[in-house]
């Protein structure tokens, strides 16, 4: 997932990602409450929202939590987050 935060950018793996947010794992640093613009490319196209910074983990990445995700994206958004989901309840059985 390519992410932006001011003049901050980067590429960076994607870590229990949920309807509400996600945590992003990076050695670069966003300072809490700034606007973080995301862009996931997914098996059904591409996605493309804003989210809150909430919590920072020097050294290990960020969590954010989701402001919007762009009209045209809300469904391949919705079927990403099913998917995850789906993954998850595979897992536990």
């Amino acid at each position: 997932m390519l992410w932006k935060c001011g003049r901050t950018e980067d590429t960076s793996k994607v870590k229990d990602v949920s309807v509400g947010g996600l945590f992003i794992e990076t050695s670069k640093l966003c300072p809490i409450d700034a606007t973080v613009e995301l862009h996931f490319l997914v098996e059904d196209g591409e996605v493309r929202a804003s989210a809150t910074v909430k919590y920072v983990l020097p050294g290990v990445g960020f969590g954010l939590q989701f402001k919007s995700i762009r009209n045209e994206d809300q469904a391949n958004f919705s079927t990403m987050i099913k998917r995850i989901l789906q993954s998850r309840d595979d897992q536990k059985t």
